[in-house]
C-alpha cells in the first residue's frame, strides 16, 4: 500500500499535468480557432468592402462630383457677364453631362439633359436679350435645387453601403474584442512590451501631428517634427509639412482669383458686379442712417474717335490712365468701377450733391490736363463727362439711371463737364 500510494500521486500528478496542458492547449487552440474565424469574416467583409462596395462608393462620389461641377457650371452661366465666358460654362456643363457615370445613372443623366437644354435655351435667349439671364435665374435656382438634393441622394447611397459593411466589420470585431481578452492575459508580457512600443512609436507621434494639426494654418510657421522610428509616421509628418506648403500656395491662390473676379483685367478697377454689390451696401447703409450719398456716371469723350484713329491699343491706355488718376484723385472710401466699355460708375459715401460735384470737377480738371503716351509715343489728352444723382433716398437701380440722363445731359450740352439734373459744371 505504501509503495502505491506515491505512483498514484505521480500518475495522478501526470494526468492532471496532461489534463491541464491538454485543457491549456485546447482552449488556445479554441480561442485562435475562433478569432481566426472572426478575422476571417473582417477579411471578408474587408475583400468585399474593398472589390465591391469601395468601387461602387467611388462610382457615387464621382457622379456627385459631375453633378456638384454641373450645377457650378450653370451657376457660372448666370454669374459671367461675357457671352464667351457662358458658352465656355455651357462647353463644360455638355461634357459633365456626358460623363459616363453621369449617364449610367438614370435620373442623373435625365436632370443633367434637362440642365444642358435648359442653359442652352437661355443662352440662346441672352443672345438678342441680355435681360434673359436675370429673367430665367429664378427658374435655375430651382433646378439647381434638384441637383444639389441629387448630390446629397448620391452621397446618402454611397454611404449606405460603407455602413452595412462596416457595420459587419464592427459585429465581428467586437465578438473578437471579448476572445482576445484570454489570449491577453496568456500573453501579458508580451503586451506589455508591446504597449511600450506602441506608445513611444506611435503614440506620442500621433499626439504630437494631431498638435501640429490643430495648429496648422497658414498664419502659423512651417510645423517641425522630431525624428520618427517608424517609416509611416515619417510619412505622414512629411505630408504635413507638405500639407502647410500647400495651404500657403492655395491661400495666395485664392486672394488672387479673388481679386482677379472683383476687378476689370485692364484697368485694374472694381468691376461692375463688384461695384453693383458694394455700392448696395453702402446704400442700405446710407439710407438707414440717413447720411448722404451720391452716385455718378461718367463716359470717355470722343472715345470711339480715338479708336478709330490711334487704334484699341491707344484705347486701352486711355482707359489705364483714367482708372490711375481715378485711383490717386478721389478719396479712399469713394468707389469706382469701368461699368462697360469706356463708360464707368462712382459711388462717394458720406458726400452730398456739392461736394460730389468738388470731387468730380477736380478729377475732371486733372484729366482734361493730363497727356497720355499711346503705344506709338505720342501724347494725347483726352477729357470726360460725368452724371451726378443724389442716391440718398433711390433704389441703386433709380439713382445711376438718374445719374446716367445726367451725363447725356452734360454730353448735349457741350461734354467735358460735370451735371446733375439738368445742371451742369463746365471747365
Amino acid at each position: 500500500m505504501g509503495d502505491k500510494v506515491p505512483l498514484r500521486g505521480r500518475v495522478a500528478a501526470g494526468r492532471a499535468f496532461i489534463a491541464l496542458a491538454v485543457v491549456f492547449v485546447g482552449l488556445f487552440g479554441l480561442i485562435v480557432l475562433l478569432i481566426w474565424l472572426d478575422q476571417q469574416k473582417v477579411l471578408d467583409a474587408t475583400n468585399r468592402l474593398q472589390d465591391d462596395t469601395v468601387p461602387e462608393i467611388i462610382r457615387f462620389q464621382r457622379l456627385s462630383r459631375n453633378l456638384e461641377q454641373l450645377r457650378q457650371e450653370g451657376e457660372r452661366v448666370f454669374a459671367v457677364s461675357s457671352p464667351q465666358a457662358r458658352q465656355q460654362a455651357l462647353f463644360v456643363a455638355t461634357l459633365v453631362a456626358s460623363h459616363p457615370s453621369v449617364l449610367d445613372h438614370r435620373p442623373a443623366a435625365d436632370l443633367a439633359r434637362q440642365v444642358e437644354r435648359f442653359l442652352a435655351e437661355v443662352l440662346r435667349q441672352s443672345a438678342s436679350d441680355e435681360k434673359a439671364i436675370a429673367r430665367n435665374y429664378e427658374a435655375w435656382q430651382q433646378l439647381s435645387a434638384q441637383v444639389s438634393l441629387l448630390v446629397d441622394d448620391v452621397s446618402i447611397q454611397g454611404v449606405n453601403l460603407a455602413s452595412r459593411d462596416l457595420r459587419e466589420v464592427n459585429a465581428a470585431m467586437q465578438v473578437a474584442r471579448y476572445k482576445l481578452i484570454s489570449v491577453v492575459l496568456l500573453a501579458g508580457v508580451f503586451l506589455a512590451i508591446f504597449l511600450f512600443f506602441v506608445r513611444q512609436s506611435l503614440i506620442r507621434p500621433l499626439q504630437d501631428i494631431f498638435r501640429k494639426l490643430s495648429q496648422l494654418s497658414v498664419d502659423q510657421p512651417p510645423p517641425v517634427f522630431l525624428p520618427a522610428h517608424l517609416l509611416e509616421i515619417q510619412a505622414v509628418e512629411e505630408s504635413i509639412v507638405e500639407l502647410h506648403a500647400s495651404l500657403l500656395a492655395n491661400d495666395g491662390a485664392r486672394k488672387q482669383l479673388e481679386l482677379l473676379a472683383n476687378r476689370d483685367g485692364l484697368t485694374g478697377l472694381i468691376n461692375r458686379r463688384h461695384f453693383m454689390v458694394l455700392a448696395e451696401q453702402e446704400l442700405v447703409r446710407a439710407q438707414r442712417y440717413r447720411r448722404p450719398l451720391t452716385v455718378g456716371m461718367a463716359d470717355l469723350d470722343h472715345f470711339k474717335r480715338l479708336n478709330d484713329t490711334y487704334g484699341h491699343a491707344a484705347g486701352d491706355a486711355v482707359l489705364k490712365a483714367f482708372a490711375t488718376l481715378v485711383d490717386d484723385t478721389l478719396r479712399q472710401s469713394d468707389l469706382a468701377c469701368r461699368y462697360g466699355g469706356e463708360e464707368f460708375a462712382f459711388l462717394f459715401p458720406e458726400v452730398a450733391i456739392d461736394e460730389a460735384m468738388r470731387l468730380a470737377e477736380r478729377l475732371r480738371e486733372r484729366f482734361s490736363a493730363f497727356e497720355i503716351a499711346i503705344p506709338d509715343g505720342r501724347l494725347v489728352r483726352v477729357t470726360f463727362s460725368m452724371g451726378l444723382a443724389d442716391a440718398t433716398r433711390l433704389p441703386l437701380e433709380g439713382a445711376l439711371k438718374r445719374a446716367d440722363e445726367a451725363l447725356y445731359e452734360a454730353k448735349r450740352s457741350g461734354r467735358n463737364r460735370i451735371a446733375v439734373g439738368g445742371q451742369s459744371l463746365s471747365d
